[in-house]
């Protein structure tokens, strides 16, 4: 099958960064507090940056910093600073949506590998070429492209350009992300890193003679979701993927929570070790996906066209984190911070890094400071209880919601 790709995580912040270097990402993609396409997303100060890079860096991923939006004239003038010191901060690479910011990056941080933005929407391989010959080493393909056309840029493509593909999470129903919906009706530019997704918004019919009538479009008695995509999944895919010959495979999701950023990255590191080893996937590893917010579950593009889903606008939320794992004995001896309640007797799940999900009861549940609890209520306080085996920090102890 040849080498394995590099798996690409988000990190929306620094919860969000250790969750996915601590659950297998071979890559991590962040961003600074302007320029970044997720500005509802915690991101990083230059401090943070600082911090980040330096975290990273002790654990062999690489940070690939987005500077992706599509800037205007007064956005320009703090460029060349903030360029120049991601350079001399030692960033792997960066991410870019407009061909001002790149000829800003060719003049302050040259050292620097730049990666064009899914926001360039290369969707052929003469657009790659014409990237490589800009200077560019990666192109990140548009999401409206199949595996077979893929297939043939990652085959044409000039020898040195590394090819970067989504393969998990939110769709746009826009060309790759361009839209002017959200400019339009809530003044926030989705270029500009602050989408309101109205393509999620419930919508009516209105006749122009009779302004103020709402006539619904029903597809069920909630009404029709008409924009609404669905996400994408493609772990059952990862062997395709490979073998096409992309170099990068990327995790949506910056605005995502920290679990989000775990639970995907560590289900598609199964997924690519499942296929360097000759095995099927462990159907737990897909199982897994179902337990993080999705909408409902698509393959994009890549063998035709998706179906919108335009039953409601919800996210699918069955599973709750119930708290984080701080230290473990050998012996499973815990002490955890809590994130949501839960009692003594509750059924819950321990999941962490390289670890199968274990059901367990909770059954001698305390306090910080070892005192029987009946229940554990306070966000973020100290407890302690015993796991059905030891786990790492930053594990994750999680409870089914039902409705």
């Amino acid at each position: 099958m040849g080498k394995a790709p590099e798996l690409l995580a988000p990190a929306g912040d620094l919860e969000r960064l250790q969750m996915a270097v601590a659950y297998g990402a071979d890559a991590v993609y962040l961003a600074g507090q302007l320029y970044g396409m997720r500005s509802f997303a915690g991101n990083f100060t230059q401090e943070g940056l600082t911090h980040a890079v330096r975290l990273c860096h002790s654990h062999g991923v690489k940070v690939h910093v987005t500077c992706n939006t599509m800037p205007r004239n007064e956005e320009l003038a703090g460029l060349p600073d903030y360029l120049s010191f991601l350079q001399e901060l030692g960033v792997d690479a960066l991410i870019i949506g407009d061909v001002g910011i790149l000829a800003l990056a060719k003049r302050y941080a040259p050292s620097l590998p730049t990666h064009m933005s899914t926001q360039i929407g290369v969707t052929n391989y003469a657009a790659a070429q014409f990237w490589y010959d800009q200077g560019a080493q990666r192109v990140i393909l548009a999401r409206e492209l199949t595996l077979e056309e893929i297939r043939e840029i990652c085959a044409k493509r000039p020898q040195g350009l590394e090819v970067e593909a989504f393969v998990h999470g939110a769709m746009c129903v826009s060309f790759s992300g361009r839209c002017v919906l959200s400019n339009y009706m809530a003044g926030r530019d989705a270029s500009r890193g602050s989408c309101a997704q109205p393509c999620r918004y419930k919508y009516a019919l209105m006749e122009e003679q009779r302004p103020g009538e709402f006539f619904p479009v029903e597809e069920n008695d909630q009404g029709t979701y008409i924009f609404n995509s669905k996400d994408m999944c493609m772990i059952d895919h990862i062997p395709e993927l490979m073998e096409v010959g992309l170099d990068s495979l990327k995790i949506e999701g910056r605005a995502k929570s920290a679990y989000y950023a775990a639970i995907v990255t560590g289900a598609y590191r199964q997924g690519i070790a499942a296929v360097l080893s000759g095995e099927p996937l462990d159907p737990v590893w897909r199982a897994e996906l179902d337990k993080v917010s999705h909408r409902p579950y698509s393959e994009g593009f890549y063998y035709g066209h998706p179906e919108q889903y335009v039953g409601d606008a919800r996210y699918i939320r069955d599973w709750q984190v119930s708290a984080m794992v701080t230290s473990c004995s050998p012996e499973g001896k815990a002490v955890c911070s809590l994130r949501n309640k839960f009692r003594q007797g509750d059924t819950l799940e321990l999941v962490g890094p390289g670890i199968r999900p274990i059901s367990f009861r909770v059954e001698d549940l305390a306090d910080g400071n070892g005192f029987p609890i009946d229940e554990a209520r306070i966000p973020q306080m100290a407890l302690r209880l015993t796991l059905p085996r030891q786990a790492s920090p930053l594990s994750i102890l999680r409870k089914q919601v039902t409705t």
